[in-house]
């Protein structure tokens, strides 16, 4: 496998281009997601609340 990935290779909004033109081998790429911990027990809840005028104002 390769040394480590660089934040810029694997970026979820670059991969796939990477990917293709072979930057980032795919099975590594795949090993590496595999590899990285769950950090579910990290997350913490989000409560949000939508005004009723903000909706409005993008309705025609």
């Amino acid at each position: 496998m390769a040394e480590t990935f660089e934040n810029k290779q694997i970026d979820k909004r670059v991969v796939q281009r990477y990917l293709r033109k072979g930057i980032v081998d795919e099975k590594e790429y795949a090993a590496h997601l595999k590899a990285l911990p769950d950090r579910e027990e990290d997350a913490l809840p989000v409560d949000a609340a939508l005004d009723d005028d903000f909706l409005d104002d993008d309705v025609e």
